[in-house]
């Protein structure tokens, strides 16, 4: 949708972004126990919040706010890293919300509308017309800019970023049903039996957790939700469902905002809730032409990265090259082992006649010599002995360590504390 640049930026300037980052993340098991899932590492030297953070400062939006609450001290302390940079004296900013009991003495965040609730007076002060809501925990790219435009072209006061998602797989998501208008004429928050799309057998119209409000309707709506002693005050559950039952709810296709998007492919979206899902998404990023494009210099992935010499790859005896093949290797690694279809965090080292392969390093991992990786998710600051194999032989690597249902071998510090204990 075409806007002249003078109303797209009085547009951007009537916005503000929440974000919601204070999810524990349960399905990535030990990969969360010390960090929000927003905080998990991705990408070779990304976060995952850098993302969405990323579609905000790409899109043009710079007053945003982080709502956290669960082991929030990674996250914050990458976003005071990372994310300093906005300049207040242009009106930009990036607001750190922590669960603080604003509201009263005894309430904690009770869930993500209630999250937003208890800021809405921050948020007030600012004078937005329009309230971005944005999961803080998903892999995408999109322009936000769009999404806004269409909002306003559309008059209704709430639209719901979607997408389509086979019928076996919407059980996890929100599912919607929409008319001939896009009108979101039922909401339904991870039904056990999604129904398909009109037109569409086996496909399902799914919430990816973007919404955009007229500012003074979402906060009438969040003041009514607060009221009900019945709500659980989160957006799938309650306040979306409120709204559509309204009729004030409209979908948009993420096709339409979707950056990087190119003919034939299906617009990039991933959810990386689970470790095989957080395996592969990574894993993906070896391809020679990955759906995920990182080396886009138009729409820049954002983030804190500590100034770290180049990788680098020692030996040239025969059995003894430090090699890599169809692999991300990040600043600080040093490898004199072999690498195949991996990606490596920061400061990885990868000794003489260790092999690791399909396998995501996070940083400060150290593989000893001889070690043999094979669809591993070795987690940060691990050291694996000199000899271990992991990942060849599924009965013994449950007993040591996390195995999913898919094979891969999740590894962390304290899994192997117990072995040497």
């Amino acid at each position: 949708m075409s806007f002249e640049e003078p109303h797209r930026l009085r547009l951007l300037r009537r916005s503000y972004a929440f974000v919601l980052a204070g999810g524990r993340g349960s399905r990535l098991k030990q990969l969360t126990d010390v960090r929000c899932k927003p905080a998990v590492y991705f990408g070779g030297k990304f976060r995952i919040i850098d993302f969405v953070l990323s579609n905000c400062l790409n899109s043009g939006i710079r007053r945003i706010g982080v709502l956290t609450q669960y082991k929030s001290h990674s996250l914050l302390r990458h976003l005071q890293r990372g994310w300093a940079f906005l300049k207040s004296e242009m009106n930009e900013f990036l607001d750190l919300l922590p669960a603080q009991q604003r509201v009263d003495e005894r309430s904690w965040y009770k869930g993500t509308a209630d999250a937003i609730f208890q800021n809405l007076d921050i948020v007030q002060g600012y004078g937005a017309d329009y309230i971005l809501v944005l999961a803080g925990d998903h892999i995408y790219k999109m322009d936000y800019m769009e999404m806004l435009a269409r909002h306003v072209a559309s008059g209704a006061p709430c639209t719901v970023g979607c997408i389509e998602v086979p019928v076996e797989e919407a059980s996890g998501f929100g599912v919607m049903a929409v008319d001939a208008e896009q009108r979101i004429t039922d909401f339904l928050e991870k039904p056990a039996q999604p129904p398909a799309m009109p037109g569409k057998p086996g496909i399902a119209l799914a919430s990816m957790g973007i919404y955009v409000f007229n500012a003074q309707y979402l906060f009438d709506m969040l003041a009514d939700d607060a009221a009900r002693d019945d709500s659980e005050h989160d957006f799938g559950r309650n306040l979306i469902p409120s709204v559509v039952a309204r009729g004030d709810a409209r979908a948009l296709s993420f096709e339409t905002c979707c950056v990087g998007l190119e003919p034939g492919r299906e617009p990039y979206w991933r959810d990386v809730g689970t470790i095989d899902a957080y395996w592969e998404a990574n894993i993906d990023l070896t391809a020679t032409t990955p759906a995920l494009n990182l080396y886009d210099t138009a729409w820049p992935i954002w983030t804190y990265q500590e100034q770290l010499p180049p990788a680098k790859f020692v030996h040239n005896w025969q059995n003894r090259r430090g090699m890599a093949l169809e692999s991300l290797v990040s600043g600080g690694c040093i490898i004199s082992g072999e690498l195949s279809k991996s990606l490596l965090f920061s400061k990885c080292r990868v000794h003489s006649y260790a092999s690791v392969a399909s396998s995501v390093l996070l940083p400060e991992v150290e593989v000893g010599r001889g070690v043999r990786l094979n669809h591993c998710v070795i987690d940060h600051g691990c050291t694996i002995p000199d000899g271990m194999i992991i990942g060849e032989n599924p009965e013994l690597d449950a007993e040591r360590f996390y195995v999913t249902d898919k094979g891969i071998t999740l590894v962390t510090r304290q899994m192997l504390a117990r072995l040497s204990a």
